[in-house]
């Protein structure tokens, strides 16, 4: 459906007498608007009534033509669904029956922008029952869950076309991450993950590459999504970002084996402070700093060993052994300059666009369907990226490293 745009309301010419008689009086709030509902009836039966004109080739009241059979033949009552709720209208007829309105359509009750206002409810998170009883409280409209559900619908092949728009050939950065959400499927509700792959682009602006739900993950799901990627046209990933997702080292490097993988601190650190109390977090997250600041991997292994054995260490004993367990993974960290270091780290845009989505989806007991979850989600997402539309502000100091460090990868997309 075509998006409303001031510059498309065309300006009328209206003489002000006119004005003047609709309006006299001293008309409240509500009589103006029962004027412009009538003004909208009038106006969309005059126009049905032209375009039946058309049709038939002569006007209301006019002979008929001698070789024309078909003639008027009364109205029908029909009610639209408008912007400003209910309009009953009179639909013009011809006897022949052939008569196909083009302002409304046969069947058609909905008219300009009202899906947008129903799809726009659900992409902000309100339930079915909730744009119910705001659609009856606003318009005086009663609509079904039906009802509802066959105007979001109207987005589904919009997402399989989202799902499969081709890609840029270089993403410097890839953020993998997994939003759990509930979905109901063969009769139990059952805790599912929306893995979202998250693309920063040479410019540094950024791009949300797809979405895919998946109730286990492993090294077969990641080549599938991988190989995905690479067939809608990713030929290169730099640097992986991922929060130790089981097989995807293997999988990417299978599909891209130039890219470096690289564990998310930020996941890391929310790992290690899920073991400490609230009162606890606080300062626990400031002395983890002295480990993922380091200068180098070596400063980082001093700064690890001497966290395990300070007071934090010995209280929250697991912490110490979950970033020894990883450190594999960590480590490829320190080799990077600290202005490559703060897009992995401080831009953390998948963090928050988590944070955002949870927002959204919190009120959500469980989802009907993955095809339910995916329309929600994507509708988040289609008004969450609208707003990105500039570059971090780390990323001029961080294009001059990776045209050191990937001279040729980097600099030729440029």
């Amino acid at each position: 459906m075509p998006k409303y745009n001031k510059n498309d309301v065309p300006k009328l010419d209206v003489k002000p007498e006119l004005l003047d008689e609709l309006l006299k009086g001293n008309k409240t709030p509500a009589e103006i608007n029962a004027l412009f509902k009538g003004l909208k009836k009038a106006i969309f039966e005059r126009a049905l009534g032209a375009e039946l004109t058309h049709h038939l080739g002569y006007a209301k009241g006019q002979e008929k033509p001698v070789d024309q059979e078909n003639h008027r033949n009364g109205t029908t009552a029909k009610t639209l669904i408008t912007d400003d709720g209910a309009l009953p209208i009179e639909v013009p007829r011809d006897r022949a029956g052939t008569f196909e309105p083009q302002i409304i359509g046969k069947g058609e009750r909905r008219f300009s922008g009202f899906d947008d206002k129903i799809i726009a409810m659900y992409a902000r998170g309100m339930s079915v029952r909730e744009i119910q009883g705001y659609l009856e409280e606003m318009y005086g409209l009663t609509v079904s869950p039906d009802f509802i559900s066959q105007v979001t619908d109207a987005v589904v092949e919009e997402v399989r076309d989202w799902q499969v728009r081709p890609l840029e050939s270089l993403y410097p950065v890839i953020f993998f991450d997994a939003l759990r959400v509930k979905i109901r499927d063969e009769g139990t509700v059952k805790n599912k993950a929306v893995y979202l792959a998250l693309g920063v682009l040479p410019d540094g602006t950024k791009d949300i590459l797809g979405l895919w739900i998946e109730q286990s993950e492993g090294a077969k799901f990641w080549l599938k999504v991988m190989t995905e990627l690479k067939n809608r046209g990713v030929n290169d990933v730099l640097i992986a970002v991922v929060d130790g997702l089981k097989g995807f080292p293997e999988a990417i490097n299978a599909v891209f084996p130039q890219a470096q993988i690289q564990t998310c601190i930020v996941h890391l650190i929310r790992a290690s402070l899920d073991y400490a109390s609230w009162k606890d977090r606080k300062a626990l997250a400031t002395e983890l700093k002295t480990i993922y600041r380091a200068t180098d991997a070596e400063a980082a292994r001093f700064a690890l060993d001497a966290f395990d054995d300070s007071a934090w260490g010995k209280k929250y004993p697991p912490i110490a052994a979950s970033w020894r367990r990883h450190w594999s993974e960590v480590i490829p960290f320190f080799a990077y300059p600290i202005e490559v270091r703060k897009i992995i780290y401080t831009t953390n845009a998948i963090e928050s666009l988590h944070m955002q989505l949870r927002k959204i989806i919190k009120n959500r007991g469980h989802f009907p369907s993955d095809e339910a979850a995916t329309k929600l989600i994507y509708l988040a997402l289609r008004n969450i990226t609208k707003k990105w539309t500039m570059s971090a502000r780390e990323w001029k100091a961080a294009m001059t490293q990776f045209a050191i460090l990937f001279p040729e990868r980097f600099v030729q997309q440029l």
